[in-house]
């Protein structure tokens, strides 16, 4: 498993790294672009996945940032926040807290606690929360 480099309660990874198997992160994670994980990942902290990046199974975490153009082949479970940045592709999202979710990314059904914020045309199965706004296109 490559190393992961921690500064406090944060640990990064270096770029353009993979995971086999299940990975999980007791703490805040920020994956840089082109980083590849071929199982679950687990983050007990808040997640940044950069661009690019891929998850092949479930991501778990306290609240996720998913970089341009990634690919989350499982579910995402966050118990906040979840903002979702352009053309990426994801799975589902369950979310604690607020969603928000860009311009060009594909989801499928999205279930909130709080309100999604739709910005500009995305693809999506059914969006279920407490409130929703739509901005632009």
């Amino acid at each position: 498993m490559p190393t992961l480099i921690q500064k406090g309660n944060t640990y990064f990874a270096q770029k353009g790294s993979y995971f086999e198997g299940n990975v999980k992160v007791d703490g805040d994670f920020v994956v840089p672009p082109h980083t590849h994980f071929w199982g679950r990942l687990n983050v007990t902290g808040n997640l940044e996945l950069g661009p690019r990046s891929s998850v092949a199974l479930e991501i778990s975490c306290w609240s996720a940032v998913i970089g341009s153009q990634c690919r989350v082949k499982g579910p995402i479970i966050a118990h906040g926040d979840v903002t979702i940045l352009d053309n990426a592709s994801v799975h589902s999202v369950q979310a604690g807290g607020k969603v928000i979710l860009r311009p060009g990314i594909v989801v499928g059904n999205v279930t909130s606690q709080d309100a999604i914020i739709v910005h500009g045309r995305i693809k999506s199965g059914n969006l279920i929360g407490k409130s929703m706004k739509v901005l632009g296109d």
